[in-house]
């Protein structure tokens, strides 16, 4: 399941729910089933993605990381078939009761059926990511789902389940989380680039290079932090608001190891600290607030 990729996840959730704190709205038991809901999707896509590399070879001896469950032996292909049909199912249970609450209740019925096509479509890119004949994280748009799913659905999609309203306010929050996000998948992408290329497993980094990999890589995390420091530039009340730019500098002070790196397995330690920044960032913008 790779908890340790659940702080990322809650970060969309948790800076969603500060951007609606700020217009008003504040659902605690919403904000509780939303991060459930974020956790079994982020945990789906891990056991797809498990699933998917190693169905299509690209989980081999070649490949850097931790261990796999299917490439080492410790589960079948055939439970991990179980397992995501198991957690697809707890994922849109979670779901259905976050809209109920959030619209639902209150007879919003129009929202709750927008969202719930969209809990549908995140729930299938999850599994798509690398399942199937032709998944579209081999084909280069990993990224762009990451920023859609991370960024906008997450935070945006937050805000709106706790206001009933949609906001253009939140959209510098999304975009921060959303390319911090972008940027951690970009590091594994760096990290596993030559044993992709040979798999034809065509990352953007396969595409563009390892080079260049670390120039999108920079500004992932550039413009996630000028996105951040817009929003703290508006809502900003005191100087204390001021801290969550501490993470996003040390974001900045990590690109120097990612820059002298050339060996890129070496690059397999910095994805953890991206996305505990990550976190902090989304733990202090609560903390502020």
């Amino acid at each position: 399941m790779r908890l340790r990729t659940l702080p990322l996840a809650a970060s969309c959730i948790m800076a969603g729910a500060v951007a609606a704190a700020h217009d008003g709205g504040h659902k605690p038991l919403v904000i509780g089933l939303a991060l459930l809901t974020t956790f079994l999707l982020q945990i789906l896509s891990n056991l797809a993605n498990d699933y998917g590399d190693y169905s299509h070879g690209v989980d081999n001896e070649n490949r850097v990381g931790p261990a796999r469950a299917l490439q080492s032996g410790a589960i079948s292909p055939s439970a991990m078939k179980t397992a995501l049909i198991v957690v697809s199912a707890l994922t849109l249970c979670s779901g259905l009761s976050m809209l109920w609450l959030a619209f639902g209740s209150a007879g919003l019925f129009t929202q709750a059926l927008i969202w719930l096509i969209v809990g549908i479509a995140a729930i299938a890119s999850a599994i798509k990511y690398t399942v199937g004949s032709s998944p579209y994280g081999y084909r280069g748009f990993g990224d762009l789902f990451v920023f859609l799913f991370f960024g906008l659905v997450g935070v945006m999609g937050t805000h709106m389940l706790n206001t009933a309203l949609w906001s253009w306010m939140s959209l510098p929050l999304a975009i921060c989380i959303g390319c911090y996000s972008t940027a951690v998948l970009n590091l594994n992408n760096l990290r596993d680039h030559e044993n992709d290329r040979a798999m034809n497993k065509r990352t953007l980094v396969v595409m563009m290079g390892f080079v260049n990999g670390k120039v999108y890589q920079t500004s992932l995390i550039a413009v996630g932090t000028l996105a951040l420091g817009s929003w703290l530039f508006v809502h900003n009340q005191n100087t204390i608001g001021w801290l969550p730019l501490i993470p996003a500098f040390l974001q900045c002070l990590l690109l120097l190891k990612v820059w002298k790196t050339q060996v890129p397995q070496a690059l397999d330690s910095e994805l953890k600290k991206v996305a505990l920044l990550t976190f902090a960032t989304s733990v202090l913008l609560w903390f502020t607030l």
